[in-house]
């Protein structure tokens, strides 16, 4: 079978209506797969102003606001129309990438059809729990997730340190990587804007920590609060600089500020925005990636972060960033600390992130989805 021959009957979550690495990602592979020559169809909940347009053909799931965080949306299932949908356009293989109700049944439906299904891995969903008092839930929700991943022919999670997890976990037996990659031309040392920093109130010879991404609480914010004020007991001078936005906006002001929130951004303004960091503050552990890290590797910016899935894979310690255990404050502000009283160091570490992010492209990635599919394909005799 060739690429021209594949039927993609894509599942997900969130495709278009909130912007996050994910979603990037998942537009990325689909607009590939179409320039192969391949048949892609989305199925996914929409809503009526999504962040970005849709790559490719996007059919509406039924779905919910999902309580407590309405931006996000729930696929109530697979009803009669989004089947009768399927059976038209009449896939060979199924590609899932959240275990949520609408994959599960997705799931279920090429088991009956005796369709194949690859899994991609953008979240550790399990870990989500732990911000919102359900920790004690995390085991239970690890063995649902299994029983989603074991009825998949393969899983795809973006890094070597997930598929570590994935099979320490028993998740399935045939696990790849389907890695992300970084627009070179958007995220690049020249980016950097200095009279964009003073415009925003910076100085230029301040020492800039960034946050990148949604303003969420299973990104570390409150880990991220608490360094910056032992930073502040320290006395060790620095400004902190926040781009994305989200529902904990609010709480996080309140508990970094002095902080200067430059909002969403996006395209090349993003890359100005990450350029013009001095270095990244990372602490979230329910990455499977990191594309932040990436994207500030490639604008050769030092990446602090924790010891974690994604993060572990982009950092080797002490060459291009520093690794600190998730819960270890006095750790965080050691290293930033250390960045902050050494520009040398800063700098050194931050080209060493920009040469290794050179071997992230997006088309040589992407193929590995399209092997993956083949592969399963020629497995299942077809």
């Amino acid at each position: 079978m060739k690429a021209t021959e594949l039927r993609i009957a894509l599942f997900s979550g969130n495709y278009n209506y909130v912007r996050d690495g994910p979603t990037q990602a998942l537009n990325r592979l689909v607009g590939y797969l179409l320039a192969q020559g391949a048949a892609v169809r989305v199925y996914a909940p929409t809503v009526a102003n999504p962040a970005f347009a849709p790559t490719g053909d996007l059919v509406s799931a039924p779905s919910f606001a999902l309580p407590g965080r309405s931006e996000y949306r729930v696929a109530m299932g697979l009803p009669g129309v989004l089947r009768r949908d399927l059976a038209a356009f009449a896939p060979n293989l199924v590609h899932v990438s959240a275990p949520d109700f609408l994959g599960h049944r997705a799931v279920t439906w090429a088991r009956n059809h005796d369709l194949p299904v690859v899994a991609s891995v953008h979240t550790r969903f399990e870990t989500y729990l732990r911000y919102y008092g359900g920790a004690f839930l995390e085991p239970a929700a690890v063995a649902i997730l299994r029983r989603f991943y074991r009825r998949c022919d393969a899983i795809l999670p973006p890094s070597q340190s997930m598929v570590d997890l994935l099979r320490e976990q028993r998740m399935n037996d045939d696990i790849g990587i389907w890695s992300r990659g970084v627009d070179r031309t958007i995220f690049t040392p020249a980016a950097r804007d200095m009279a964009w920093r003073r415009d925003l109130g910076i100085g230029d010879t301040e020492f800039v920590i960034g946050f990148l991404g949604r303003l969420v609480l299973e990104k570390g914010l409150d880990v991220f609060a608490s360094v910056i004020a032992e930073l502040e007991r320290r006395g060790v001078a620095h400004r902190v600089l926040v781009i994305g936005e989200g529902p904990a906006r609010g709480w996080f002001a309140s508990q970094v500020p002095t902080a200067v929130f430059g909002g969403f951004q996006e395209g090349s303004d993003l890359g100005r925005a990450v350029a013009s960091m001095d270095v990244l503050f990372n602490p979230s552990v329910t990455e499977t990636f990191g594309n932040v890290t990436l994207e500030a590797m490639a604008c050769a910016v030092p990446v602090v972060a924790a010891i974690a899935t994604g993060a572990t894979s982009l950092i080797d310690d002490g060459v291009n960033g520093r690794l600190v255990d998730p819960s270890n404050i006095a750790g965080y502000a050691d290293a930033l600390q250390a960045y902050a009283q050494d520009r040398d160091l800063a700098d050194d570490q931050g080209l060493a992130g920009e040469s290794l992010s050179s071997a992230y492209g997006w088309d040589a990635i992407n193929q590995k989805v399209v092997d993956k599919y083949l592969a399963v394909l020629a497995r299942r005799g077809r």
